[in-house]
């Protein structure tokens, strides 16, 4: 009995040593964490805010790694490295959305820029096309206007284009075959035209009032063909009976003509000139309704 309890002796004391060292080292690591949990103040030297981790001055009985630690033990050793760790990632997390956010709102204010920048462009491309036409527009006015200016103050320079001479027999009034021929090609060329006269002159052989009404007379049957056939306006034909007035010769001196002739001359001033310039149409002021 007594070897017994020789060998019991020796076998509790072997048993109770680690629990004892565990229970000192539980007991100093609690003294510790509770300094350490106290002055968990808030600091800006860290990602947490919170003062870092510190070891512990002493690591128990049996040293660096206690052979016997339980399981609760070392949990409560890793627990606020673990916190530390899910804190980081947390604030990890939070940066990496917040930059994404910085990020997106700068492309989108980049872009709002470009696209302000292109639409002003344009704006700018599309005044400077404005003002070009403009100047264009002003351009073509100031032509118009001096082309009428020199139209308006040429309005009664009337220019001789076409002419042509019909002759009468002693006595005759009446128009030849040869003579319509003459008129028909005259006027066929003003029909439709606009600033033009025509200008009939008669002349016939004799003296005194009989050659001026015989020369009235053949003028006038030239004046009613261009009427009657051509629809000329009366406002549009000057008809003067001359006589026997001298006709101008490249001769020394003028002489007087032998029997009856009838000169024709188409005149034209500048207002169909000016209708083809401006495109616009010409209203003949002095046109009287038919």
């Amino acid at each position: 009995m007594t070897n017994r309890l020789f060998i019991a002796l020796p076998l509790a004391a072997a048993l109770a040593l680690p629990a004892l060292a565990q229970t000192a080292s539980q007991d100093q690591s609690q003294a510790q964490t509770q300094p350490a949990a106290s002055s968990t103040t808030t600091t800006t030297d860290s990602a947490t805010g919170k003062a870092p981790l510190t070891p512990p001055s002493r690591e128990g009985f049996w040293g660096h790694l206690n052979p016997f630690a339980r399981k609760r033990y070392v949990q409560r050793q890793v627990e606020p490295i673990r916190d530390r760790v899910n804190e980081l990632d947390d604030l990890t997390a939070a940066n990496s959305k917040n930059i994404k956010d910085v990020d997106s709102r700068a492309q989108a204010g980049i872009k709002l820029a470009s696209d302000k920048a292109d639409a002003a462009d344009q704006h700018a491309v599309d005044a400077g096309n404005k003002a070009t036409a403009a100047q264009q527009t002003a351009q073509q006015a100031n032509t118009r206007v001096t082309n009428v200016e020199t139209v308006v103050s040429n309005i009664d320079q009337y220019k001789a284009q076409n002419q042509t001479e019909i002759r009468f027999r002693p006595g005759q009034t009446v128009l030849s075959k040869t003579a319509k021929d003459a008129i028909d090609q005259m006027a066929t060329a003003v029909k439709g035209q606009r600033g033009y006269i025509f200008e009939v002159q008669g002349f016939s052989s004799g003296s005194g009032q009989t050659a001026i009404t015989t020369s009235q007379k053949m003028a006038e049957s030239v004046v009613r063909y261009l009427v009657l056939a051509h629809d000329i306006p009366v406002y549009r034909i000057y008809l003067v009976g001359m006589g026997n007035a001298p006709v101008a010769s490249d001769e020394a001196g003028a002489k007087h003509v032998s029997g009856g002739r009838v000169e024709i001359s188409l005149l034209k001033n500048d207002l169909e000139q000016l209708s083809a310039n401006t495109g616009a149409p010409i209203v003949d002021q002095t046109q009287q309704p038919k």
